[in-house]
C-alpha cells in the first residue's frame, strides 16, 4: 500500500529579491520522500499559488479524462489553465525554490510568503491576503457549521 503524504501547518518564510523562498522543512521531507520537486501553478479561484506533488496532477488528469467530455470547452479550459500553467520546481541544496515572476505577480508576493497546508496540496499566499482569507473562511465555517458523515464499509 502506498504511503500518503499530507501537507500541513501554516508557515511564513522570507522571499529574496530573486524570488527564492525556502520550502518549509516538513514540506521538503514530503517532497524528498516521493520525488525531488514540486509542481506549482496559479490558483484558479484565489490570488495564490497552488503547489503539489506531480502524482496529484496525474490523478487530476485521469479524473478529468474520466468525467469530462474530451473535446468539451470545460475540459479544454481546465487543462489549459492548470496544465498549461503548471511547472516543476526543484529545490536547491538549501531547500529553496525559485518562483517565477508570473506566479509571484498572481499571488502578489514580494518579500514574504505564507505556505498553507491543504492535505495533498498546499497554497502559497501573500501574508496580508492570507490573513484576510483565513478570517473570511473562519467566519463562513462558523456561520454554516459543516459536518462530515462517516462512511460505512459499503460506501468506501
Amino acid at each position: 500500500m502506498r504511503k500518503t503524504f499530507l501537507f500541513m501547518d501554516t508557515i511564513s518564510n522570507k522571499v529574496d529579491a530573486k524570488g527564492r523562498v525556502s520550502l518549509p522543512s516538513d514540506y521538503r521531507a514530503i517532497v524528498k520522500e516521493s520525488s525531488s520537486e514540486i509542481v506549482c501553478y496559479r490558483s484558479l479561484s484565489a490570488p495564490c499559488i497552488e503547489g503539489c506533488l506531480e502524482d496529484l496532477l496525474d490523478k487530476l488528469a485521469s479524473d478529468m479524462e474520466n468525467s469530462l467530455d474530451f473535446f468539451s470547452e470545460t475540459q479544454d479550459n481546465l487543462t489549459n489553465l492548470i496544465f498549461g500553467d503548471a511547472k516543476r520546481y526543484p529545490f536547491d541544496s538549501t531547500g529553496r525554490i525559485m518562483l517565477s515572476e508570473k506566479l509571484l505577480k498572481h499571488a502578489q508576493i514580494t518579500d514574504a510568503a505564507v505556505f498553507v497546508g491543504k492535505g495533498r496540496k498546499f497554497q502559497i499566499w501573500n501574508p496580508q491576503n492570507w490573513e484576510k482569507e483565513e478570517a473570511r473562511i473562519r467566519a463562513e465555517v462558523l456561520k454554516n457549521r459543516p459536518s462530515l458523515k462517516p462512511q460505512t464499509e459499503g460506501e468506501k
